[in-house]
């Protein structure tokens, strides 16, 4: 197994869309999460109590419920000094421990509580990651440091809860970390034998594969 130690829910955050005012007009988002005690019935779309605003962009099978780890926040307390982060911050519904990035293959599929998941993509932050932050250049930040968090879609149904355990029941076999997409999209479109295994990962969103697609046939041309 990859993993080592304890992989596990430390927060569990849920929050529906509010209207805020930002740049001169009012925007609706759903990214300010709040942690919340107790069991929380995991759906489909969503967890019980927790809503997204742009469906466009935001939630949906693939975007079911989003993972950040609260690894990365002494990162953030350096960059970002002065700041306040509690847990949630970014947005996340799972603050977790002992998953990053660079571990986490997309199609890991993990039993969570009474509910299984799988890993379908990392986050690409929107201009409401600015809002939460009243800053617009945590964008460009969030994206350069690597330190995205990562979606799950749901295919168990299931109560979850703070102190869950991740545990891993299967893994897809092309070995594609969250970091690998994030890599490709962001810095390094030269390394095709990466995109190649990537649109070969069925739980990777079609988008994704499609636009890894194009680039190997820009390399061809």
């Amino acid at each position: 197994m990859p993993y080592n130690g304890v992989m596990k829910i430390i927060s569990l955050c849920v929050g529906r869309p509010r209207l805020v005012a930002w740049t001169g007009q009012t925007v609706s988002t759903g990214i300010f999460k709040t942690p919340v005690e107790g069991r929380v019935m995991l759906r489909t779309l969503n967890l019980d109590g927790d809503r997204q605003a742009d469906l466009s962009v935001h939630g949906g099978p693939y975007k079911a419920v989003y993972a950040y780890p609260s690894e990365h926040y002494d990162y953030w307390r350096e960059e970002l000094p002065g700041t306040e982060l509690p847990w949630g911050m970014f947005g996340e519904n799972f603050t977790t421990e002992g998953l990053d990035e660079t571990s986490v293959h997309v199609g890991d599929r993990f039993r969570l509580g009474a509910a299984e998941v799988t890993v379908t993509q990392p986050r690409m932050p929107c201009y409401k990651l600015g809002i939460k932050f009243g800053r617009q250049d945590i964008l460009k930040r969030f994206l350069a440091s690597g330190r995205t968090g990562f979606y799950f879609s749901v295919q168990r149904e299931g109560e979850v809860g703070a102190g869950d355990e991740f545990e891993l029941i299967g893994r897809d076999g092309n070995g594609v970390t969250v970091a690998d997409i994030t890599r490709l999209y962001a810095r390094d479109r030269s390394d095709f034998e990466t995109m190649r295994r990537a649109v070969a990962v069925e739980a990777l969103p079609e988008s994704w594969r499609e636009h890894f697609r194009q680039q190997l046939l820009k390399s061809t041309a």
